[in-house]
């Protein structure tokens, strides 16, 4: 490659295309051809065509004006292209904005991060429901699941913190629902959201109250509004 040869390459300029429209195009409903028709009129756009004919799409594509007038006629139609209308230096002109594109793959990838929260939030109370067996060497009962599912949907306490509560009544050797509803009840009074909160509250509480304590939280101002059964104490 010769240096006038070097030069063309870079004064005719490239297209960014973001990988992530490579990735889900085709999940937002595009085919392969309308894929490319949107990439040319991003290129047109690019160098200052912002509103190329569908002959001159053709020109740069192996489909026949018509098909791309179709192409361009379904696109709009279905939210992925828009004409607006512009005025520069009091001259109107029209011109074709890949807004919606963008607008309906930002949708989309929100919508995909919000399913991915809900199933990993299942996983998690799944996984709950499991340790919780575990460590209790038993199915759970129904009220105990019950009391599970108000932690998590009602108190909105965060399966880690449920799970750090559960080690420590395991430690303090009180495996009943109502001592680690009582643990929960605490650190929520403490403003305790995350697990090393959790662990330096328990650690701290354990050396002011030694063994005189036998692992007892505290019952100031705690109150259940979910009844507990007999069950419940061990």
């Amino acid at each position: 490659m010769n240096k006038e040869q070097f030069i063309f390459l870079q004064e005719t300029g490239s297209v960014s295309i973001p990988v992530i429209l490579f990735d889900n195009y085709a999940k937002l409903g595009l085919n392969e051809e309308e894929f490319m028709m949107i990439l040319q009129v991003k290129k047109f756009k690019q160098i200052g065509n912002h509103f190329p004919t569908p002959t001159e799409l053709s020109g740069h594509m192996s489909i026949p004006t018509s098909a791309c007038t179709s192409i361009l006629r379904s696109l709009i139609q279905r939210g992925f292209l828009t004409i607006e209308e512009c005025e520069e230096n009091t001259i109107l002109f029209e011109n074709y904005s890949l807004k919606p594109l963008w607008d309906k793959l930002y949708t989309y990838m929100e919508q995909e991060k919000s399913k991915q929260e809900q199933e990993h939030s299942l996983q998690e109370d799944q996984s709950l429901y499991t340790i919780f067996e575990n460590e209790f060497g038993r199915p759970l009962s129904p009220f105990e699941c019950e009391t599970l599912a108000i932690w998590i949907d009602q108190d909105d306490y965060d399966p880690v913190i449920i799970k750090a509560a559960l080690r420590e009544a395991v430690m303090s050797g009180k495996l009943n629902f109502r001592y680690i509803d009582r643990i929960l009840f605490e650190w929520k009074k403490n403003g305790i959201r995350t697990i090393d909160q959790a662990r330096n509250h328990a650690k701290k509480f354990r050396q002011h109250q030694g063994n005189a304590a036998n692992g007892q939280v505290s019952t100031e101002d705690y109150q259940r509004k979910v009844p507990f059964y007999n069950w419940l104490e061990s």
